[in-house]
């Protein structure tokens, strides 16, 4: 865990609009080519389906997947994935805070930011008409798309969440459906609360597919526990495309376990941690930090 000191700033304006574009980065230690096109359809259509490209260059490849279509108010269309060209990559942006959270490559970090001066984003286009669990699905298909795309990449970031991973990772993982999508898309940040032994746990990514983030605000418990409960209530309310209402229960944890025994009340609420949202808080009864 780290020891640095941050400072709680839920009027940050870098606020992840709900239902925002799901966007990769590829970083690399050398330059890309955009593949060929042939070979950029043929791997697209075996991770995601049918698909069209409706454009090629040196700067942008587009692929409309035609099995995913988008309803608005306005009319439908099949969701937009595309891919930009390489371009240099310096870190900006990528301050003390949203690295300290990069638990999935925690002796990585420093090198690959040193090592990897160019980049490759990737992104979902009108996407946010399909609904979350579909959506979720699509783009860990285009994940691993481009994990076989561009076999020289060291590192994909998700913007979305603050997730770092090593490329081989991601390649050799063996997750199933929608939990890709919280795999590497959703982030469980960890907070100690200076001058206090209380502790703050909440996801971060969940909004991008109009779903409600966790809060945790606790003391005197495991926060691997927690950990694990947020993951496992993130991947419920995914499933079952939040069955959850304000000052419901739902099962807490019991010796290190999800338990029907102990019950927790949720509400929404604003978060206490940038980016502001609004978060489904776990009041965590004998656990609870705070006033609700």
């Amino acid at each position: 865990m780290s020891d640095e000191v941050f400072k709680q700033d839920i009027d940050d304006e870098s606020v992840l609009e709900p239902g925002g574009p799901y966007i990769i980065q590829m970083l690399f230690k050398k330059p890309v080519e955009m593949p060929d096109k042939d070979e950029m359809i043929h791997i697209m259509k075996k991770h995601v389906g049918p698909i069209e490209s409706f454009c090629y260059d040196e700067k942008m490849a587009g692929f409309a997947a035609l099995d995913h279509i988008a309803e608005f108010q306005d009319g439908k269309c099949p969701v937009q994935l595309m891919i930009m060209g390489c371009n240099t990559f310096d870190g900006e942006g990528f301050d003390d805070f949203v690295m300290s959270q990069m638990w999935d490559c925690q002796e990585d970090k420093e090198r690959i930011f040193k090592e990897c001066n160019y980049m490759v984003i990737a992104t979902d286009m009108m996407a946010a008409g399909l609904p979350a669990l579909e959506r979720a699905i699509l783009d860990a298909d285009f994940l691993d798309a481009l994990a076989e795309m561009y076999p020289t990449c060291e590192a994909f970031y998700f913007q979305n969440c603050g997730k770092l991973f090593l490329a081989k990772e991601v390649r050799a993982h063996e997750i199933k459906g929608a939990d890709r999508f919280i795999y590497f898309g959703v982030n469980v940040r960890f907070f100690n609360i200076q001058g206090t032994n209380d502790m703050l746990i909440d996801t971060v990514g969940m909004s991008t597919i109009f779903l409600p983030d966790l809060q945790y605000h606790f003391h005197d418990i495991d926060p691997n526990w927690i950990v694990n409960h947020a993951y496992n209530l993130t991947s419920y309310i995914l499933d079952n495309d939040n069955p959850i209402k304000d000052n419901e229960t739902i099962d807490g944890v019991l010796d290190g376990n999800m338990s029907r025994d102990v019950q927790w009340k949720c509400q929404y609420e604003d978060s206490l941690i940038q980016p502001k949202r609004i978060v489904l808080d776990i009041n965590m009864g004998q656990y609870a930090s705070g006033n609700r």
